[in-house]
């Protein structure tokens, strides 16, 4: 593990992206569910997008989506990051944030054009 973290920051991290899973977990299986329901519902893209536009629940879901993402994927490319290269300093830990803030901003950016009408333009 990371040399710049305290072994307190380290089994918090751990304990955020279990946490972060487990939400994550529940998000894929009802977006999964989702598709398959608009697949054989034989809804085309455009349909999905108009039902999605207004739909402050829809948005709700899909922002809890993306800021689960925001907190387990970083936590675990500064992991990869640290047993696969044996990058260890502090710079690990800045490019973690910086990958989350980037991974934050296009995600809710992309819910936010899809649930605002006129959003995307």
């Amino acid at each position: 593990m990371s040399q710049s973290l305290s072994v307190v920051t380290q089994a918090k991290l751990w304990y955020w992206q279990r946490i972060s899973a487990m939400v994550l977990a529940v998000c894929v299986i009802v977006h999964l569910v989702g598709i398959v329901m608009a697949v054989r519902g034989g809804l085309s893209g455009a349909e999905v997008l108009a039902r999605t536009q207004g739909n402050w629940l829809f948005g709700a879901f899909y922002a809890t989506f993306v800021l689960a993402s925001t907190v387990h994927v970083p936590i675990g490319l500064m992991r990869i990051a640290e047993e696969w290269f044996g990058w260890r300093s502090r710079s690990v830990v800045i490019a973690a944030w910086l990958f989350a803030a980037l991974l934050a901003f296009a995600g809710l950016r992309a819910v936010y054009a899809v649930i605002v009408p006129g959003g995307a333009a």
